[in-house]
């Protein structure tokens, strides 16, 4: 396993194209001059020694002596033994709603992008808290398994569309399903379910599946995301607005949030439903509830003793540095004594 400490340097790299660049147009601007003033064969005889591969070795030369320097400065770090740590916390899984109809605008920028808002934020409240990522639509897909990386979680949940649901639909069932299987810990007192969707559920299981994770210990809150009023689905090609999705008859369906199916989910699994749409009101009620909620002690494995890498990298960048000194931009005699591509007898 391994860490950047200072990735931020990476941008020096920037420094390498730009070399790269001014290179080519000084070659250009050297060939285009000689032009004006004499004959290329002729200039040939006058600087035999003269050498284009020389002058791009040594470039190279430098662009990986740059590199090797600022691997340097990024300072990567391998961890030398895995530990186990004790922490205490709760499980809490997030459902995320990726039906199509999460994609309607009437909550600014759309109701999915304000569910992710959501997740995110209470994320970055919690404590050593362990989280789940779960999306469903017409069927539920595990986004990320029960980690202590809220990092990991974050990025994970970035990633979530309705592109990687195989159906359509919104079967919070099934979502409630896939959730029984996070919660593997039988000594675990504390295990919640967070469901974010608009509410358009049209599964008469719902209710019953969540009575029996309620059985099971599981507490299910529900966020709700959109307006009664509702609004039209949009359809998108490469980022760009084509139409909305229509019904059979070719009118525009409208899609309206359903908060009375996550009421009644809520209601049946000893949580609460609550109102999505002002993204400060599910953070901080959520963050309080995880934070009063009694904590299990669990344990999690990863990588401490991080050893600097560093040197190595510098030694790499010093000598290519120093070779790029002693590396001179003419011919090397031995080399043109070889004559390797034959340009002597060519001459001839």
């Amino acid at each position: 396993m391994y860490k950047l400490e200072e990735p931020i340097y990476f941008y020096v790299l920037a420094i390498i194209p730009v070399m790269i660049v001014i290179f080519l147009l000084v070659l250009w601007w050297k060939k285009r001059t000689q032009k004006k003033f004499a004959d290329l064969e002729l200039l040939e005889q006058l600087a035999p020694n003269s050498s284009v591969f020389k002058s791009t070795l040594k470039l190279l030369i430098l662009s990986l002596g740059i590199a090797f320097l600022v691997l340097a400065l990024v300072n990567p770090k391998m961890g030398s033994k895995l530990k186990t740590v004790k922490r205490e916390g709760v499980d809490i899984v997030f459902a995320l709603d990726v039906s199509r109809s999460m994609l309607a605008e009437d909550i600014a920028p759309n109701r999915l992008e304000k569910a992710k808002q959501v997740i995110s934020k209470i994320i970055d409240n919690l404590g050593s808290d362990r989280v789940g990522v779960i999306i469903y639509a017409g069927n539920s897909y595990p986004l990320l398994p029960i980690t202590t990386d809220h990092a990991a979680a974050n990025m994970f949940l970035q990633n979530a569309s309705p592109d990687l649901v195989s159906s359509q639909g919104t079967a919070i069932n099934e979502a409630l399903e896939l959730a029984k299987t996070y919660y593997n810990n039988d000594e675990q007192t504390n295990r919640f379910l967070v469901i974010i969707s608009d509410g358009e559920d049209h599964q008469e299981e719902t209710k019953q599946m969540a009575q029996n994770l309620s059985n099971d210990g599981v507490k299910v809150y529900t966020i709700g995301v959109g307006t009664e009023k509702g609004g039209p689905i949009p359809l998108r090609e490469s980022g760009d607005l084509v139409g909305y999705k229509k019904d059979r008859k070719g009118e525009t369906v409208i899609t309206k949030r359903n908060a009375e199916v996550l009421q009644n989910i809520a209601d049946i699994a000893n949580g609460k439903y609550i109102d999505g749409n002002i993204t400060e009101n599910p953070v901080k009620e959520i963050s309080s509830i995880m934070a009063n909620a009694q904590k299990s002690e669990f344990e999690t494995k990863q990588f401490s003793d991080y050893k600097d890498q560093f040197q190595w990298f510098l030694g790499i960048g010093v000598f290519f540095l120093l070779l790029d000194v002693f590396l001179f931009e003419k011919k090397t005699k031995w080399v043109k004594k070889v004559d390797l591509f034959n340009e002597e007898k060519t001459k001839k």
